[in-house]
């Protein structure tokens, strides 16, 4: 006979109480005994993407550039990065963004801000940061030192475990691909 996991806790179960020995989860009903580790992974997943959200939005709105989606944020990010021209298809690969439109979206808004231009490479059109938009990318890594790296205050172990869980995250992604990939084909 199979044994009963225990009870789950979800977050609100734990706000104001004791603390509880069971999963902080968000969702009870999808815990597997046979990893509730998951479950607790992807609810500390769904927190820290919304918290990283909000930090990289109000990060670029303090460099001067406001009403910006977090999308439109990283899309600055990667279109100034290594200063090489990117074309559409590459930033959504890069991305890991299927939709197209979004991110063709998030390009005409930052165009429109004077912050990325295109051009025309033969049949290519292209994207890259303009002078304006390395300024504001560069008064946004200013702030995230002050805010975000001083606020960590991190030693080499603690460099060496953040290092670690951006690889087990990379690894996580391939396989959430490959999940999605399989109930795709259902």
């Amino acid at each position: 006979m199979a044994k009963k996991p225990a009870p789950l806790a979800s977050a609100a179960d734990s706000v104001g109480s004791a603390p509880v020995s069971a999963p902080i989860v968000s969702s009870a009903h999808l815990v597997s005994p046979r990893s509730a580790e998951m479950s607790e992974f992807e609810f500390g997943l769904i927190v820290a993407g919304n918290a990283f959200h909000r930090w990289i939005t109000h990060c670029m709105s303090a460099a001067g550039l406001k009403d910006l989606t977090p999308l439109d944020v990283l899309v600055l990010h990667h279109v100034t990065h290594r200063a090489r021209n990117k074309r559409l298809a590459d930033i959504c690969f890069i991305m890991n963004v299927e939709d197209t439109h979004l991110i063709n979206y998030a390009l005409k808004k930052l165009q429109n801000l004077g912050v990325v231009a295109s051009s025309k490479n033969g049949k290519d059109v292209t994207y890259a940061s303009t002078d304006t938009g390395r300024d504001f990318v560069a008064r946004y890594r200013e702030i995230r030192e002050s805010c975000l790296i001083n606020a960590l205050n991190a030693d080499d172990g603690l460099n060496r475990d953040i290092g670690e869980l951006a690889r087990l995250l990379r690894l996580l992604s391939g396989i959430y691909d490959q999940a999605a990939r399989s109930a795709a084909s259902l």
